[in-house]
């Protein structure tokens, strides 16, 4: 067994397969720009390294470090280092356009890797976490699962391939998840697509074990053994929700808010509630990006959600901007009032969304024009 740690990323191989283990605790795992890299560089590593058949990543706890048995596991991914964003954006910092590109390509190698690469999601898998599980072979969830893309709640859209994945969840549960920003655990994400099996968070070390002990001489006996032992018999189809798609297919967002809040089912007015919390302006931004991804590539929404992400920063620069109001509101001054503009749903004019998909670069000049479709 070799072991390199890489700042907070642990890299290991044992056997024939590649470990990958998330060490940033005391953050949630929450993703920076070097761990964006370090990412990168060993799933480059491994996926060139002709004696590794497999890859598997899980995250650290807040109780310990990688290999002391409380630490194992429980913690996945909370996303990016959202206030880095913030301090990024007051400082002008140039950084933060690498981030977005970087993390977009990454997410973009996951999906299309290679060779099996497993994610033990458990614990919080939200924002960036998704975008680092979201394109596995296999998606282990547990009954620690917390499941989320959040974004709308900081007034920013639902990106690392958030329009490709939610848009093809079944029915309208995309909108829906999209939108509200809500939480879900491991049987929903079953029933939403955005997982395969589901197993006992005890049984994770055995697993994470058990594919380090394995010789295969082939990415397909890894395949092979995987399907046998992990997912046979253990997989469901995604189902769509009636509830959810009678009002999330409506047209607008004003069409659902009001659908929500004309019913008198409990559930409809905490969704609407929830709803009018988030910033008014991502809610049409979000809308239209998952229906626009619908339709496209893995490769056409990264580069449409990295000319997304450019104008939540630029389009209003500094402290104006949607984003940088709701990371101050949540994460820096902690006041949970977020100032935003428009102020309500009812104000958000025809149009005042458009401008979020277009493109600062050329096509010969976007920092994801590299990406295979």
């Amino acid at each position: 067994m070799t072991t390199e740690t890489r700042n907070e990323v642990v890299v290991e191989r044992r056997g024939n397969a590649g470990f990958i283990t998330l060490n940033r605790p005391k953050a949630l795992n929450a993703l920076s720009l070097p761990m964006i890299r370090d990412l990168s560089a060993a799933l480059l590593a491994l996926r060139d390294d002709p004696e590794v058949h497999a890859v598997a990543i899980r995250g650290t706890n807040k109780k310990g470090q990688p290999g002391t048995p409380e630490s194992l596991f429980g913690g996945f991914c909370a996303g990016g280092d959202i206030r880095y964003f913030h301090q990024a954006v007051m400082a002008g910092d140039s950084s933060l356009e690498d981030f977005f590109t970087e993390e977009y390509a990454l997410n973009h190698l996951i999906h299309t890797y290679p060779k099996p690469y497993i994610a033990f999601m458990d614990g919080v898998v939200m924002g960036g976490g998704m975008g680092i599980s979201q394109g596995a072979r296999v998606r282990i969830v547990t009954e620690h699962t917390r499941m989320a893309m959040p974004e709308t709640n900081i007034g920013l859209f639902p990106d690392v391939g958030g329009g490709y994945f939610l848009g093809r969840c079944p029915g309208h549960v995309g909108e829906y998840l999209a939108l509200t920003g809500d939480v879900i655990g491991a049987e929903e994400a079953l029933d939403y697509g955005l997982a395969d099996i589901k197993v006992d968070a005890a049984r994770l070390p055995g697993l994470w074990e058990a594919l380090g002990s394995q010789a295969f001489d082939s990415v397909s006996a890894a395949e092979a053994w995987i399907a046998a032992k992990w997912t046979a018999g253990h997989t469901r189809p995604a189902k769509a929700d009636s509830r959810i798609d009678g009002y999330f297919s409506l047209l607008r967002v004003k069409h659902i808010v009001d659908g929500l809040e004309a019913s008198g089912d409990p559930w409809a007015a905490k969704t609407a509630a929830t709803l009018r919390k988030r910033s008014p302006l991502m809610l049409h931004v979000t809308l239209e990006q998952v229906r626009r991804a619908r339709g496209m590539s893995l490769a056409d929404d990264l580069r449409m959600e990295r000319d997304m992400v450019y104008q939540c920063f630029h389009l209003r620069p500094g402290a104006a901007g949607e984003t940088v109001e709701g990371i101050r509101a949540l994460a820096v001054d902690k006041d949970y009032k977020p100032q935003w503009n428009p102020a309500r749903i009812e104000d958000v004019k025809p149009g005042m969304a458009d401008a979020f998909f277009a493109s600062a670069w050329t096509p010969e000049t976007h920092p994801l024009r590299d990406l295979k479709s």
